[in-house]
């Protein structure tokens, strides 16, 4: 039988005002019936230029060669008028795309978004259009869907907005699905729920799917088959445990192994693919990944390779083909890249020929450079202290908006930080982590609680004081493209807080953010060029900088590295540990994956709808976690391990975080907590001892409390207000 989607020599181009984009150039693969194909690899390779191609969406100008042929259930589509396009999108084939909030239309309702394939594909009524919605709606998980079909997408959260996304795309039933990204910007837990759902929904309606992402361990767990996409080409494809153990193209060993890992000794420097991507308006002769590979002799750098393998289920681009996993374990920089390339490998162009490293052999397989980290002496007096802090948003409601309700961001959290310490934060999107550092750093003002820095309270400081003052406390923002100003160049950017706080003559700022680049691993020309000019990771880089300029003591990173492909996450992880060490920098780290807290921070803080639940080290909370909710989060993190990952179908936390504006009595947790019980909604939880420095609030622990053991201080009698939280972390 003929495959259910079969493509053949499928090559995108994109024509500019000045140049062609070769987006996706002579890939090939086919899929059956209830089978999940992976496509990964980094941002720019062409995977989503791939899944629109196949949907005939392509952006201004693209196109596809006349060699390409796209065949859904034995009929070709390529060549096809727009008019039948219309009828095989959304109904035999349909897509999930990467955002959900930019891809749903926020002046219609979820029940008229949801209803529109039905009626424009089954010429279904209102009525019957709607009554369809709200069965899929309820197919995919959404809590009460007959109630939702006339809210806006702003009133969901983002997993709820992914799971109507997923609605409208199941709406017609297609016989292909291609989820884009599907829990790129989603919380582990969230992201677990969403990938058992659609691999729940596959099965159950025998669709077949194509999930493309970066993240290795998505595809480990959800993928019958791989394909690995470098610059616009297929690197390597085999079915997935086969990849895993037994990868044969460099780069696949690469995005492996720059994955941090829960068991990760957090003293050995990260792995990377050092460089980026080539740009695909001008490709490099020969092969595409040779400026970035360890093993590139002359003829990667002139021949191109083709897709071939000695097993017909196995083919792989490489003329000199690797064996496996990378060793992770031996302390050897032999034919790894030099320590200089590894710390400053985003360059801002990408690698070229005059770049690569010498003809290296081939037999001799990179392993991961090991660098010692001396842990940090515990302070007698902390640098920074953070005492039963809380923060609420009054809300307006009623008719004449008279009634007012308080949103509780953020309820009694205390913690300490000393000197080159690295605390981590770790939570869903809405426990109030984010908050929590934006009171530290002075952006918000507690309702109560004091946050003091050397022994100085900042809260109570006048705002000219606290100007001053905030030279030592410094934010890295969650998203750099929004935090840095489009209108300015780099180099105005960097100079500002230099500007303000009157620092330097002019010549003396110059040089300043010009050794600041040196730092992140920026060339002098970036002074000259605006933020939408760089990647993900080198606009990171600069955000990095920025908070870098004033030399302050104390660096709080909202989630540094979300957004950012496995080898770039890898690159800005060790950047980050390099200049704490450099600068002796205390971190406050804020992240809702506890594998890149872990990897970076001395001890760690899990938060839930406001309170700190559990403290501890990073071996505390990966190997003995006393709560729940934290043994939750561990449970959700995507290995790069498929045995593991199919052995996780349906675990995780269930359900979605409840509204801080009326939290749940007693824990907070337990409406989602598998082991609640009468005593966990009319009492609130005490913080008890489980080791050394190890506490967590919880009635029904997952380890053994210390017996007679209690927090030091005497006012410790609650998460929330607990002052033993202090006493404990520090």
């Amino acid at each position: 039988m003929a495959p259910l989607l079969e493509v053949s020599n499928l090559s995108t181009h994109i024509q500019l005002s000045r140049s062609t984009v070769r987006a996706v150039e002579d890939v090939s693969f086919h899929l059956e019936a209830g089978e999940t194909l992976g496509l990964v690899g980094e941002s720019g390779c062409g995977k989503s230029m791939t899944g629109l191609s196949l949907m005939g969406l392509l952006p201004p100008g693209g196109r596809l060669l006349d060699e390409s042929s796209i065949r859904l259930d034995g009929r070709e589509l390529v060549g096809l008028p727009d008019s039948e396009l219309r009828k095989i999108r959304g109904n035999e084939i349909a897509m999930v795309f990467q955002d959900p909030m930019s891809s749903l239309d926020p002046t219609k309702t979820i029940g008229y978004q949801v209803a529109e394939p039905v009626r424009l594909h089954r010429g279904a009524d209102k009525a019957q259009a709607l009554e369809r919605a709200t069965e899929v709606l309820a197919l995919v998980g959404l809590p009460r869907p007959k109630e939702r079909l006339n809210d806006y997408p702003h009133h969901l959260s983002g997993g709820l907005r992914q799971r109507v996304m997923i609605a409208m795309a199941l709406a017609c039933e297609p016989k292909v699905l291609i989820a884009d990204e599907p829990t790129t910007a989603l919380d582990v837990t969230i992201q677990a729920q969403i990938l058992t759902l659609l691999a729940d929904l596959k099965d159950r309606l025998g669709m077949a799917m194509i999930l493309i992402t970066h993240d290795m361990g998505v595809v480990a767990g959800h993928a019958d088959r791989i394909n690995v996409m470098y610059a616009g080409r297929i690197a390597e494809t085999t079915e997935t445990g086969k990849l895993f153990s037994e990868m044969r193209h460099p780069y696949t060993q690469g995005l492996l192994a720059s994955i941090p890992r829960l068991a990760q000794d957090n003293a050995q420097k990260l792995y990377t693919v050092p460089g980026l991507p080539p740009d695909l308006s001008d490709p490099p002769a020969g092969c595409r990944f040779a400026a970035r590979c360890t093993y590139a002799t002359d003829r990667c750098r002139e021949e191109e390779p083709e897709l071939v393998g000695s097993e017909e289920d196995h083919r792989f681009a490489c003329w000199h083909p690797v064996d496996g996993p990378l060793d992770l374990t031996v302390p050897t920089v032999a034919s790894a890249p030099s320590e200089d390339e590894a710390e400053a490998d985003a360059q801002a162009e990408p690698a070229t020929e005059t770049d690569a490293e010498p003809e290296a052999d081939p037999a001799a397989a990179p392993v991961a450079t090991v660098t010692t980290r001396a842990q940090p002496e515990p302070a007698s007096h902390p640098l920074l202290e953070v005492t039963d802090l809380a923060k609420e948003f009054p809300i307006a409601s009623g008719l004449f908006r008279r009634s007012q309700l308080s949103l509780k961001a953020v309820s009694g959290v205390s913690l300490t930080l000393g000197p080159g310490q690295t605390f981590g934060l770790v939570g869903e999107s809405g426990c109030g982590k984010t908050t929590l550092g934006r009171m530290i750093v002075g952006l918000e003002k507690p309702t109560s609680g004091t946050v003091t820095l050397e022994g100085r309270e900042i809260a109570s400081m006048r705002e000219r004081e606290l100007r001053r003052f905030r030279r030592d406390l410094q934010m890295m923002f969650q998203d750099p493209y929004s935090s840095l100003d489009p209108r300015m160049r780099v180099e105005a950017i960097l100079r500002e807080p230099l500007r303000i706080q009157g620092m330097g003559s002019g010549k003396e700022q110059l040089d300043r953010v010009t050794e600041l680049l040196g730092e992140v691993g920026l060339p002098k020309s970036a002074l000259e060029r605006f933020p939408h000019e760089f990647s993900g990771g080198q606009r990171q880089r600069i955000g990095l900088a920025r908070a870098l300029t004033l030399n302050p003591k104390v660096i709080v990173a909202d989630e540094p590295v979300s957004a950012l492909d496995v080898s770039i996450r890898a690159q800005v992880l060790n950047l980050m540990k390099r200049l704490q060490a450099a600068h002796d920098l205390s971190y406050v780290v804020i992240s809702h994956d506890l594998a890149v807290v872990k990897y970076l921070a001395d001890r760690i803080g899990v938060m839930y709808l406001g309170k700190m639940v559990e403290l501890g080290s990073g071996q505390d909370i990966y190997e003995r976690p006393a709560h729940p909710y934290t043994a939750g989060l561990l449970e959700a993190i995507p290995v790069p391990e498929p045995e593991v990952e199919r052995g996780k179908r349906g675990g995780g936390i269930k359900g979605e975080l409840p509204s801080p504006v009326d939290p749940p009595s007693g824990c907070r947790f337990r409406t989602r907590c598998p082991f609640a019980q009468e005593q966990c909604a009319v009492e609130e939880p005490k913080m008890r001892v489980f080791g050394d420095g190890h506490v967590a609030a919880c009635h029904f622990p997952l380890q053994a409390p210390v017996v007679d053991a209690k927090p030091s201080a005497p006012t410790a009698e609650s998460a929330g207000t607990s002052g033993g939280e202090a006493a404990a972390a520090r």
